[in-house]
């Protein structure tokens, strides 16, 4: 047989090898020895659920990933265990509505994003009740109502959704 015929049969081989890659495990640690990040591994880039810690052990960020870009509902909390953020991904892009947090992990403003800014509308919360919003055109604020019975008399309120 041919050098040619062998050849053609490695390169078979290795292209078989290749396409029946095995989704793996992967854990990585800080230097101190902390676990830094753990999640899935498909043809190296993240896939699945991941999950992200701060150098003291605590949940920094936990999520979907789709061929290495961020997907679906993130988390992110502060280094002392608190919810900081919140949000939808498409394609590694934020988008949809967003849920920030008060150092006491209590609501203190939602805004809608599109491709990582805000775009629509943004709620700003005091004890719980909406006290002011805004609405944005590429990152851009273009309005505010400084009270929710002025932002109703100017909008629907199934804008919101």
């Amino acid at each position: 047989m041919s050098l040619r015929f062998y050849g053609i049969i490695i390169a078979i081989l290795l292209f078989s090898v290749n396409s029946f890659a095995q989704k793996t495990y992967q854990k990585e640690y800080y230097d101190s020895g902390q676990l830094k990040e753990e999640g899935w591994v498909l043809d190296n880039k993240k896939v699945d659920y991941w999950k992200f810690y701060f150098e003291n052990g605590n949940l920094k960020q936990e999520g979907s990933y789709k061929k290495g870009q961020k997907i679906k509902y993130w988390y992110f909390y502060t280094e002392n265990a608190l919810i900081d953020k919140e949000g939808h991904f498409k394609k590694g892009i934020k988008e949809d509505w967003w849920l920030f947090y008060d150092e006491n992990g209590i609501v203190n403003y939602k805004c809608q994003l599109e491709n990582n800014q805000k775009n629509g509308y943004c709620l700003v919360y005091k004890e719980e009740e909406i006290i002011k919003a805004s609405k944005f055109k590429e990152g851009r604020k273009i309005k505010e109502w400084t009270s929710l019975s002025s932002f109703k008399k100017e909008n629907n309120i199934f804008d919101l959704r």
